[in-house]
């Protein structure tokens, strides 16, 4: 019985500690993408997300920082190696779990930094399966604000492409904004990111 006892204790202990090294992991990547060492929190998060194959966050966050920097580049060279590997990474989740809502919108706006490098190439290619994925995305999570925010913004760009009416999309923005006060992420990591950014295009917004 006390050996029993004493391998349980062990199992708990390694539980405990695995998932110390998580958080202290998840936690110190974060840290490097708020002082804007990109690449080093890419990497951090990348290994983390080998050791720790049963979450997907470290991979949403690796595909997450490449994504957001090939929207901030025109170079070709850098913007096919920044989604390469956000694509590699989203591929990888989404394999796992195909109907996760912020992987839906992650893999919609790696198709989108596409779409704004080359518009003409890649428009007509990728404009319908952004919206497919944003539909599904929507459909599984109507109440997620990255959800609704990341949707209205694309059909924003399109509206303008095609000097349509912006308004409707400028209201859903709004919704965005009103969901991200409810939203409850699941984890301490879960993402959570997107209301700056929702109030910026909504000042912006005509």
């Amino acid at each position: 019985m006390t050996k029993i006892i004493t391998s349980i204790a062990l199992f708990i202990c390694s539980l405990l500690s695995a998932q110390s090294q998580f958080d202290q992991g998840m936690g110190k990547a974060f840290q490097l993408w708020g002082q804007g060492k990109n690449t080093e929190a890419s990497d951090l998060f990348e290994r983390i997300a080998a050791a720790e194959q049963t979450s997907w966050l470290p991979n949403y966050y690796v595909a997450l920082i490449n994504t957001t920097a090939a929207f901030q580049t025109k170079d070709k060279e850098q913007i096919n190696l920044l989604l390469s590997k956000a694509q590699n990474a989203v591929t990888i989740e989404m394999t796992k779990n195909p109907n996760n809502p912020e992987l839906l919108v992650l893999q919609a706006m790696i198709h989108t930094a596409w779409i704004a490098y080359d518009p003409m190439t890649n428009g007509q290619k990728l404009s319908g399966k952004v919206m497919e994925l944003y539909g599904k995305a929507l459909a599984i999570a109507p109440e997620n604000p990255r959800v609704v925010f990341e949707k209205a913004q694309f059909e924003i760009g399109a509206a303008k492409f095609w000097g349509t009416d912006t308004k409707p999309m400028c209201a859903q923005i709004e919704k965005a904004i009103g969901l991200f006060a409810t939203f409850k992420p699941e984890t301490t990591f879960s993402p959570k990111w997107g209301l700056e950014s929702a109030i910026a295009a909504s000042a912006n917004c005509k």
